[in-house]
């Protein structure tokens, strides 16, 4: 019988999890399918359920259920309850475990560039749910420095004080954190300033941006961001979205197969949804 693997989200018509996991699904000769499926709020406890009844080996959870789905799963790993959000769903006979792999999947992608974080001052932008995940997963590698800016600085302060993991932290406005650009080797924009369709807008004033730099934007449409665009002017090297999502994407494959997949093969998926840019 054919295994079910799902997305749930709202909207879901965007995602490009189902082309990218189906395509591995044919790649690796199973006989599986992976579905999106948009659900409202109120319904989401029907849907897990569903999917609980269906006998779906897995699933993702996106925007807007990260988090509220905890409450209908039979159990949540460490480390998704310290971020509050799962984004992947493990069903073993009936059991439903809820991971994050977001943060581990920023990790991955950006250890292409950046090997080692130890030595690293890191500003990350935002303090979102986003934010959460990788920030934690970031603190727990010991960097010198990682610092939060956020519109709302008790945001900021409150992600840094429910930080499971010890970190030289502080929280600044945009505009503080404007003026110590120069003081950071890393940076990583989780915000959705700068998403299509409001691609000129940035979070952050680059003015002093050191070219020895490394930038991030989690976004990856458009696939260089205004931000991104700003910071390789300036001689820094730049990472998109992609990495991340397709390392995330990976780590839930891996959690749901037992293989960790094809990652060259999965961004080229990625690249061709977005219109072969």
């Amino acid at each position: 019988m054919k295994k079910l693997f799902a997305v749930l989200g709202n909207p879901i018509g965007h995602s490009m999890s189902p082309a990218m996991h189906n395509d591995l699904f044919s790649l690796y000769n199973m006989d599986a399918v992976y579905l999106p499926f948009q659900v409202k709020e109120e319904d989401l406890k029907d849907a897990v359920n569903g999917l609980r009844a269906m006998g779906a080996v897995g699933f993702n959870v996106t925007i807007p259920h990260k988090s509220r789905i905890i409450p209908f799963l039979d159990e949540v790993d460490e480390s998704a309850a310290s971020i509050g959000a799962v984004n992947t769903v493990v069903n073993i006979d009936g059991k439903l475990t809820g991971y994050n792999t977001d943060g581990l999947g920023f990790l991955k992608g950006l250890n292409a560039i950046v090997p080692e974080i130890k030595e690293k001052r890191i500003l990350v932008i935002g303090a979102g749910g986003a934010a959460r995940a990788i920030y934690f997963t970031l603190a727990k590698e010991n960097p010198i420095q990682i610092d939060i800016a956020n519109r709302t600085v008790d945001n900021a302060i409150s992600l840094i004080e429910e930080c499971p993991y010890s970190a030289s932290s502080r929280a600044f406005s945009m505009e503080e954190a404007g003026k110590l650009v120069g003081e950071y080797d890393l940076f990583i924009q989780t915000t959705m300033i700068g998403m299509s369709p409001n691609i000129t807008e940035t979070p952050l004033d680059l003015q002093n941006l050191s070219e020895q730099s490394v930038v991030c934007d989690i976004i990856y449409n458009p696939l260089e961001t205004s931000f991104l665009h700003e910071a390789s002017e300036k001689g820094a090297t730049v990472q998109n979205g992609i990495d991340m999502f397709v390392y995330q994407g990976a780590l839930a494959f891996e959690k749901w197969t037992g293989i960790f997949p094809d990652i060259q093969r999965m961004k080229e998926n990625v690249l061709q949804q977005l219109g072969g840019k």
